[in-house]
């Protein structure tokens, strides 16, 4: 056989022009020309401190959202540092959107920080660990996730009384495993890449993973814990079957049925719904779809989630299927434009909800069996865009304000591990991966960062509580 003829697994040193695809070393090349131009010792920048408004960030997003339920926002985000970083997505991406990147994209969580991974089902019924949060999910370049991911672990570190040295180590380290992850994934095959993912019950199982007895103690406990959280779960704690119907129990403001929010005749509401439903059911894969039509639903109501998220209009609904123990909670979340999309630019998808169900396919290993996407006209008239999955499938979080230095810093390394993996999915790997560089300046940057936006962002936290107390934001506390 002639070189000419040569099998492509026989592999050859010579120009592959049949190729339409970069070559391994062109895609090497496009990594350090992107180093040479923005060096990573630049990625230490959080942005100018001139002319930021915090407050006025938080404000102008609320805008279109549900009123009454922003003070409840507010109350928790200026709870603590920690809680009030995980409601400033916003505030962040107007600051790193003002400083140089590398140029190199991949699909973004878009809010990275810690509490936004953890455990849930695969639809196989195997607890994996993933990302599991993407209403900002939006291409842009891979260093804004890291730096977000980073920043919380340094939050969260000084939140639980570690010094500022240990809480930049542990930011350090967890860029350390981002760095070496997409490194490893770069020399693997597309395929080797996509099937990969965190089955946690396999870390359990792995001598070779580095924990502490005390810590595979917490991380079975959890597990075991998470496996109750299901929609029978969810029933018991929120539903009721009193008077023959299966419903849902108020507890407002928090649980507000729908026929306490909506002047509309409850029937021609019930028919909206359904409507709604079927519409969601053709965004899903025809198997999936034919299970869904097995569940009838039976109540509908609006619930108040997270922190940042508080006030975006969010619906929970119950199915049933064969019988009355046979629930099914779906919840239906509204999606807007990403708080990227100034910095990074606007998303190719039609709807808010179709781009955060394709981020969302995209950077995990395993998604709900139901997630999928529609537009909605609301009771005033208006469309909005939602996206839904199953209120809780397994799901299970980190403990954040009850770690230990040790714990968090092994933490951050497993988050930085699934990081690079999400975004080796979409992203040009190899490229990161020659950007990045087998040293530790990525890392000694990325937790330099850290450690100068956690006290940035404690100012922000002190500027919205200052606001609260002039009356210039109206918050509920402790709901």
């Amino acid at each position: 056989m002639t070189n000419a003829a040569k099998s492509p697994n026989q592999g050859q040193s010579a120009p592959q022009e049949w190729r339409r695809q970069p070559s391994p070393d062109e895609r090497s090349d496009a990594g350090r020309a992107a180093r040479k131009a923005v060096p990573r010792s630049e990625l230490a920048d959080i942005g100018p401190a001139d002319d930021r408004d915090p407050v006025g960030i938080l404000l102008a997003q609320g805008e279109g959202r549900v009123q009454d339920l922003l003070p409840i926002r507010y109350g928790r985000m200026v709870a603590s540092p920690f809680a009030f970083y995980r409601g400033a997505a916003a505030v962040m991406a107007s600051d790193i959107g003002a400083t140089a990147s590398s140029g190199l994209r991949s699909q973004l969580c878009g809010d990275a920080h810690l509490s936004n991974f953890g455990l849930f089902a695969s639809p196989e019924r195997r607890m994996v660990f993933d990302v599991n949060d993407f209403d900002e999910t939006l291409p842009g370049p891979f260093e804004w996730d890291v730096k977000r991911l980073a920043a919380s672990m340094v939050i969260a570190a000084r939140q639980n009384g570690v010094s500022t040295s240990d809480a930049t180590d542990i930011a350090r380290a967890s860029c350390q495993s981002y760095r070496e992850s997409m490194i490893d994934l770069a020399g693997r095959t597309d395929l080797a890449v996509w099937y990969q993912r965190i089955d946690i019950e396999n870390v359990l199982a792995n001598p070779e993973i580095k924990l502490s007895k005390r810590g595979r103690e917490r991380l079975s406990k959890n597990i075991a814990k998470a496996r109750t959280k299901d929609s029978e779960q969810v029933f018991a704690k929120i539903g009721s079957a009193a008077g023959g119907r299966p419903h849902i129990v108020a507890n407002p403001p928090l649980i507000v049925p729908l026929k306490d929010v909506t002047h509309i005749d409850p029937d021609e509401m019930q028919t909206r719904i359904q409507k709604v439903i079927e519409d969601y059911a053709k965004t899903l894969v025809s198997d999936r779809r034919v299970l869904l039509g097995r569940y009838e639903m039976v109540d509908f109501a609006m619930k108040v989630v997270g922190v940042g998220s508080v006030g975006t209009r969010c619906w929970i609904t119950l199915m049933l299927g064969r019988d009355e123990t046979d629930v099914l909670f779906l919840q239906v979340k509204e999606a807007s434009a990403s708080v990227l999309e100034p910095y990074a630019g606007k998303s190719s998808y039609r709807t808010a909800g179709a781009r955060v169900v394709a981020g969302q396919r995209l950077m995990q290993a395993s998604s709900d069996i139901f997630l999928g996407s529609d537009r909605i006209v609301g009771g005033d008239g208006k469309p909005r865009d939602y996206y839904l999955r199953q209120l809780k499938d397994w799901k299970g979080s980190a403990d954040v304000e009850r770690m230990s230095r040790k714990t968090l810093k092994q933490y951050g390394q497993f988050c930085g591990i699934t990081l690079a993996r999400a975004h080796a999915r979409s992203g040009d790997r190899i490229a990161m991966a020659a950007y990045l560089g087998k040293g530790d300046s990525f890392d000694r940057a990325l937790a330099r960062f850290a450690t100068d936006y956690a006290a940035r962002n404690a100012k922000d936290h002190a500027a919205l509580d200052e606001a609260i107390d002039e009356g210039r934001v109206v918050a509920s506390k402790g709901i």
